[in-house]
């Protein structure tokens, strides 16, 4: 089979303007359960698009790890290529997909760090060896064998095998603050249903249909 010939048809359910709560964040926290709900397969996977400065775009995967009124939070070493492009350019767009509900939410938005505490907080809950491994990976920088990797993780286990692993100085928490927020239900024919939020002062929201 070709890839022009996969294709899929999409009918489990529509998306109306009064099925909407009119905070974007309470109607994503209803998708959010329902996919935990469906036994999803990591359903707080998420993609992350970032860019340089002058434009030049990157995407890949991070966990979505909290998220309220004030934004939705990821993880990830500040020095990363990710960390490095929010530092100049502090704009970012999310995309959780849920391809088993036939749903997609996009969400684009100004990022900042989240405060030391809740970074604390976050890395304190994660298991010994993510915390290791927050130290031993410079990540996406070059390194010349997975051995380099073992072998650094292996001295990190051994030095923290009777205290706590502090918190790296060059790791912690984002927060994307959305200006828009879109939810996609796949409808038959490729008329899917877009209802895109979009902040107003006063912390209220602009609800618009978008052509599919």
């Amino acid at each position: 089979m070709s890839l022009s010939d996969l294709r899929r048809e999409y009918a489990l359910a529509g998306l109306k303007e009064s099925d909407l709560d009119p905070n974007p964040f309470k109607q994503f926290d209803t998708w959010f359960q329902q996919a935990l709900a469906a036994g999803l397969p990591e359903p707080n996977a998420m993609t992350l698009a970032t860019a340089t400065l002058d434009g030049k775009p990157s995407a890949r995967v991070v966990l979505l790890k909290g998220f309220d009124e004030r934004g939705f939070v990821f993880f990830t070493n500040y020095e990363s290529q990710k960390g490095h492009q929010l530092a100049a350019n502090p704009l970012a767009a999310l995309v959780c997909y849920w391809a088993e509900l036939e749903r997609q939410v996009r969400i684009s938005g100004r990022v900042s760090r989240v405060s030391a505490e809740e970074s604390e907080a976050y890395f304190r809950s994660r298991p010994l060896g993510s915390q290791l491994g927050a130290w031993a990976s410079q990540q996406s920088e070059i390194v010349g064998g997975r051995k380099i990797l073992e072998d650094r993780l292996e001295q990190l286990t051994q030095e923290y095998q009777t205290k706590p692993v502090p918190l790296p100085p060059h790791w912690g928490g984002y927060r994307v603050d959305p200006q828009t927020i879109e939810f996609w239900q796949g409808r038959p024919n490729r008329l899917h249903d877009r209802l895109r939020y979009t902040a107003q002062t006063g912390n209220q929201w602009l609800i618009e249909r978008l052509s599919p």
